[in-house]
């Protein structure tokens, strides 16, 4: 048995640097000069730059690698999340009034002592307010453009739960300059030739085309689509998702704020269109925006005309005549990026000494921004169950791949819960994705037994689940996916504590202004504090 002391990494990007800060700061190569962690990339790769959203999650990632959260925020552009708006998935916008509702991060165990789901049903009439904006003050505050937290608030904490909108080019560069520099991270650019193994067919060492051979114990893969370790050494097959989740292409355009003074939003916008959907998310600078949809159903030219129709009509024109601002025009001169997205995963990401991270493990589509949260996921359990030899590779390869394959299937299932719930039938592609075929038997059988019975603990057994009860609440209700439910006395027990509940929800979404402030405001202030 071979003690594991040296990891190299293979790749940069978010996932390379997120598991060589990750596993840097779990081994600490600076204090224990036994360990190294080596992260190996190619100096000419492109990043794509579209706005990224996080999760929570990612709060206590940044927090346990020692970042400061000012910094974090200036370098990378970023701003608060507070979870996603939904407009049009429901029905189509058929007389120019938008139909929406909240996925938020303000989870209702924050609030309430008792799950809400089943007596909002019981007075939804008496309420009459949708189930996010009934439950938590949160979607009144990203309708009003404000911040979780204020400045005195400590960092990581929060007044309403949050994640990042951040750009992820900087991100990565941000990452790359704590991991050398705090962490003890070696960095190198090379170009990857070859891959040199044991007879026992184990990654011994890589080798670059400028003549370098790089020795390793454990060898991470973050090399993104092209997977050169997982793919092009091992050859471990690629199972697509493509027969359930329809989309395969995106188009992305980086549009500039109308003036110094545009609000930021909180959520993460995604607007339903005729053949997929648009992010809108707003960073400090500027908005990430992009039209993911199906090559099956539209073209790249008529995708790109979509997406500049949006960045015209919501995000500029709205705006025209104040002064100082960007001409809607700028709309036609926008720099597009075209992207091919292949939808699936891994059929192992942990083989011999060799895991994979990012892209080169799975791509599940951006829908719900689990891409960062399943790299956090990935660093988080390598590190825990970190193997100090050869001898317990075997067993943790078993584990991880169980664990991964697991919540690949549970982040399809949600996904295309958000799609199968559509009311939508104005165009092929909201019909093919109602067609009882292109539903995993997993989610077919839950959404029967949610005709007879709301979510509940027992349908998220695992401590796991990427997306916990609460989610699959704000999406079923948003969706109106109501089942006709039956109450009796003694199956709402607690109806008087929850209308005080309501009551005092309803008493905080009017006073949320007067107590945070804008989301600008707030990064203003961070800006200006160093």
């Amino acid at each position: 048995m071979k003690s594991i002391r040296n990891v190299v990494v293979v790749g940069g990007g978010t996932a390379g640097w997120l598991a060589a800060a990750s596993l840097a700061r779990h081994l600490s190569p600076l204090e224990n000069q036994e360990y190294s962690v080596t992260l190996v990339e190619s100096p000419d790769t492109p990043t794509i730059g579209v706005g990224e959203g996080t999760w929570p999650t990612m709060r206590n990632t940044l927090r346990n690698l020692g970042i400061d959260e000012f910094e974090f925020i200036r370098a990378c552009d970023a701003s608060f999340k507070q979870g996603t708006r939904f407009v049009n998935w429901h029905t189509a916008d058929s007389d120019g009034q938008d139909s929406s509702y909240f996925h938020s991060f303000e989870l209702p165990r924050g609030m309430w002592p008792i799950p809400p789901g089943p007596y909002w049903h019981h007075l939804q009439d008496e309420l009459d307010l949708p189930y996010a904006e009934a439950i938590s003050p949160q979607p009144a505050a990203c309708q009003q453009f404000l911040a979780p937290k204020s400045l005195n608030t400590p960092q990581y904490e929060a007044v309403l739960n949050y994640a990042y909108h951040l750009d992820a080019g900087k991100f990565a560069t941000f990452l790359k300059g704590h991991a050398c520099e705090k962490l003890g991270v070696t960095h190198l650019l090379a170009h990857i030739d070859s891959t040199e193994l044991t007879d026992d067919g184990f990654i011994e060492s890589i080798t670059t085309k400028e003549g370098d051979c790089i020795y390793g114990d454990l060898f991470i893969d973050c090399s993104g689509f092209t997977s050169l370790l997982l793919e092009k050494t091992y050859h471990i097959p690629f199972r697509s998702v493509a027969d359930t989740l329809l989309v395969n292409k995106a188009v992305a355009l980086q549009v500039p704020y109308t003036s110094a003074d545009t609000p930021i939003n909180s959520p993460t916008l995604s607007t339903a269109q005729s053949a997929g959907w648009i992010w809108d998310i707003g960073l400090q600078s500027r908005r990430g925006t992009g039209y993911v949809y199906s090559g099956n159903h539209t073209t790249p030219e008529k995708a790109e005309q979509t997406l500049r129709e949006y960045a015209r009509t919501k995000l500029l024109e709205p705006n025209t005549g104040r002064s100082g601002q960007v001409s809607s025009g700028i709309a036609d001169q926008l720099e597009a990026r075209h992207i091919d997205l292949r939808l699936g995963y891994r059929e192992k990401v942990f083989h011999k000494n060799c895991v994979g991270m990012g892209l080169s493990a799975a791509f599940l589509e951006p829908l719900e921004a689990s891409a960062i949260f399943l790299i956090e996921s990935s660093c988080n359990m390598l590190t825990e169950l970190f193997p100090q030899h050869t001898g317990q590779l075997a067993a943790l390869e078993k584990k991880y791949n169980e664990v991964f394959t697991q919540r690949w299937h549970r982040v399809v299932d949600f996904i295309k819960l958000h799609y199968y719930l559509s009311r939508r039938t104005d165009s092929d592609f909201w019909r093919d994705n109602r067609e009882e075929s292109t539903l995993p038997e997993t989610l077919k059988n839950q959404l029967e037994f949610w005709k007879n019975y709301p979510p509940s603990r027992f349908d998220m057994p695992s401590a796991l689940e990427p997306f916990v009860r609460e989610s699959y609440e704000f999406i079923l209700y948003g969706m109106e996916y109501h089942a006709d439910y039956q109450w009796g006395a003694g199956q709402l027990p607690h109806l008087e504590q929850a209308r005080e509940n309501f009551q005092r929800i309803a008493k905080l979404r009017g006073e949320i202004a007067d107590l945070l402030p804008t989301n600008r405001a707030l990064l203003r202030q961070i800006q200006s504090t160093h």
